[in-house]
This record gives structure tokens, C-alpha cells and sequence, in this order.
């Protein structure tokens, strides 16, 4: 089995992938001469990789997002693609997520406010039973989140496209469902993938479904957010003044583009903390098991869960 390994730390994906498939043949993009390979292992490949191998059987994307490896024009669209689910990002982004949950839950946005007028002013606690969660998108990293959310004492909605059922979660799908999920909670975090149904879903619309004063999280993906109705929800004016809008406020971990410009608005609105795509960095041990699986059992002709282009995910 020959594999083509491409990603920022390629050497060390080699070298930890070939303690677990030591009759493997391993090779990384940076080097020169290589030969036709059976499987790639990829973050973000360039075209030039699929135009150069040609003979590949199998693809095991290094990370749970597919959008970019889909939206490659040079991709076989025969080849069959296997993505990470969860392997230890789940924990990571539910660790993210309640941070984001507790900032408003328990007014650390709203006391950040108050330091800097020299304001000495305890606000009540709502407490956790009455603080509800909706959760968009209920894959294994979605799902993982949900979970650790509830078991902290959280009402917990969910949403996904089809039915599902999670204990401890009360699910919804659909649009009437999205709807129905969207007028009661206040806190939304999005974990969608990025689909062309799922671009722009927190909407114009969807937000002023939320109840005033609600809070949005995303640690999924940049474009599942319209950027400029967000500012408007959250009461954009020049000079970012401090009167609330419809939103409460936003945590915002990932962008259309990335690195985040500069000049973005985003950077300078009072009521959104902005980390730069840092919530679920992929733990390489756990993935490592899961990558050498994957390419064990496409080696074997064993059956392994790929993902649907069409859908996305």
C-alpha cells in the first residue's frame, strides 16, 4: 500500500501513521520523484496533486470539514472519501462551546461592559435549567457537543436535516423544525457542514426568529453565517456604540475567508469575541488511529463510511 501524505506537518503524519501501518509505503507531497500511490492522506490539496496522481483508490480527508477537498476542481469524483469524525475534536469544541455558553449565561460579556465605566453593578443569574441551547447540526461532532451541553445542566435542542435521536436531546428537522427550535433558545451554536443548503442558514430571517437578546456561538463553518445581517442584528451603527440590538452577542471561531481581513467590521463590534479558527484543532494521535483504519480496511476491500458528495458531508 503506497500513500501520499499532504498537510503542513506531513513528516509527522508520516511518522505516526507508519508506527501504526509499518508495511506501509509513505510518502509526503513535498518530496520530489513520487511515484503513483494507492490512497492520499490530505489537508487542503492543491489541484496539482490529483492531476499528478492518477491512480488513486481512496482519499482520507484530515479533518471533519470536506467543503474545500469537494470544491476542488481537479478531485476524481469516482474516488471514494473518507473524513474524520470527531477524533477528539468533539471534546475541544464542546470545551469552546461551553466557554461561549457560560460568557452569557453567567454576563462576563455584560461585566466586561461595566469595567470599563468603573461600574460596581451585580446582574442576576439565570440559571441553567431556564438558559436553553439549540445546536445545529447533529453529526458526531455536533452530537458530542450536545451531549457535554446537557450534561451540564442545559435544556438542549438540536437540529438536523433528517430525523435523529439522541438521548438527553430534544431533536428537531426540517424547516419546521429549524423554526421551531430557533424561537426558544438563547444561546444558537452552529456545527453544520458547508453545503449549499447550509450557506447562509443563520439568516437575516433565522436570527430575528431567536428571541431578543439571544447569543450566537460558531465553531463550525464561516459560511453558514451572513455576516452583514449578523452586524445588523447585533445593532451595527457607526462608531459601534453600545446600544444592543436584536442579538445579544456572538463568539465566532470561523470565516468565509480566512484569515479574517483586516478591515473586516467583524474586529471591531463590541459584542463579538473573535478567535481565529482555534476550536477543534485535530488531536493527531486519535486521528492517526482512525486514518490507519480507514486505509487498513480500503487496502482489505473492507467496507468503510465515506462521505456523499452531493451532500456535502
Amino acid at each position: 500500500m503506497r500513500v501520499l501524505i499532504y498537510h503542513n506537518d506531513a513528516e509527522q503524519w508520516r511518522d505516526i501513521l507508519l508506527e501504526r501501518l509499518p508495511n506501509a509505503e509513505f510518502h509526503v507531497a513535498a518530496d520530489s520523484g513520487n511515484p503513483q500511490v494507492d490512497y492520499l492522506v490530505a489537508w487542503k490539496p492543491p489541484a496539482s496533486v490529483f492531476d499528478e496522481q492518477t491512480a488513486l483508490k481512496g482519499i482520507v480527508n484530515l479533518g471533519a470539514g470536506v467543503d474545500a477537498l469537494l470544491q476542488n476542481p481537479s478531485l476524481p469524483r469516482e474516488i471514494p472519501i473518507v473524513k474524520l469524525r470527531d477524533a477528539g475534536m468533539g471534546e475541544l469544541i464542546g470545551d469552546y462551546t461551553r466557554y461561549g455558553v457560560l460568557h452569557f449565561q453567567r454576563d462576563f460579556d455584560r461585566y466586561r461592559r461595566q469595567q470599563a465605566a468603573s461600574e460596581w453593578r451585580e446582574v442576576p443569574v439565570v440559571d441553567k435549567p431556564d438558559w436553553t441551547i439549540g445546536v445545529l447540526g447533529l453529526g458526531a461532532i455536533g452530537a458530542r457537543v450536545a451531549q457535554m451541553l446537557a450534561a451540564d445542566g442545559y435544556p438542549v435542542h438540536g437540529w438536523s436535516r433528517s430525523p435523529k435521536r439522541i438521548d438527553g436531546i430534544s431533536c428537531h428537522h426540517g424547516d419546521d423544525g429549524l423554526d421551531t427550535l430557533l424561537r426558544q433558545v438563547k444561546t444558537l451554536v452552529t456545527l453544520l457542514p458547508d453545503t449549499p443548503a447550509t450557506r447562509h442558514i443563520v439568516n437575516r430571517d433565522n436570527l430575528a426568529k431567536l428571541p431578543a437578546g439571544a447569543s450566537l456561538i460558531n465553531p463550525g463553518r464561516g459560511t453558514l453565517i451572513d455576516e452583514s445581517a449578523l452586524l445588523e442584528a447585533l445593532g451595527c451603527k457607526e462608531g459601534y456604540d453600545e446600544v444592543e440590538g436584536h442579538l445579544r452577542g456572538a463568539l465566532l471561531d470561523a470565516f468565509p475567508s480566512e484569515p479574517l481581513a483586516a478591515d473586516s467590521p467583524l474586529w471591531r463590534h463590541p459584542r463579538i469575541l473573535i478567535t481565529p479558527h482555534m476550536a477543534g484543532p485535530t488531536p493527531i494521535g486519535a486521528a492517526a488511529d482512525q486514518v490507519a483504519d480507514a486505509l487498513d480496511a480500503m487496502s482489505k476491500g473492507k467496507a468503510v463510511e465515506t462521505i456523499d458528495p452531493e451532500a456535502g458531508y
